[in-house]
């Protein structure tokens, strides 16, 4: 039987989120980043904010509502996406860390896309 879900924690999307921007922050730390300070900031935003729109989201206690952080946690996942190609271009980071952060990313992409599409309301119901 399936684990009922009571807590944001309990959250698949949330547990994943929560190592993504782990992985962000140490990867932020590390020396190459003072060459741009505000894209490592900028960076570190959006993997918590991917953490915070769900936790936000859940706790709204509204199906439209919980869509709509969900759908806001997809676009900073979007964002950190498009910051990855910055790093590879400016060679702040190499093709194989690019790769497996892309991969993180593009994991929770899909672990949210599901989550949406499983609180989708009828188009009448809103």
């Amino acid at each position: 039987m399936a684990k009922k879900i009571e807590r944001f924690e309990d959250l698949i999307a949330w547990q994943k989120a929560r190592a993504l921007r782990l992985v962000v922050a140490r990867l932020t730390r590390e020396p190459q980043f003072r060459r741009d300070l505000s894209l490592a900031d900028q960076m570190r935003r959006s993997a918590r904010s991917i953490m915070a729109d769900i936790a936000e989201g859940f706790d709204k206690y509204s199906r439209p509502e919980f869509h709509r952080f969900l759908g806001m946690a997809k676009g900073s996942c979007a964002e950190l996406r498009s910051d990855l190609y910055t790093l590879l271009d400016d060679e702040l980071i190499s093709q194989a860390v690019f790769d497996r952060l892309y991969a993180l990313c593009d994991e929770e992409v899909k672990v949210i896309a599901g989550l949406r599409s499983s609180l989708r309301v009828p188009e009448g119901a809103r």
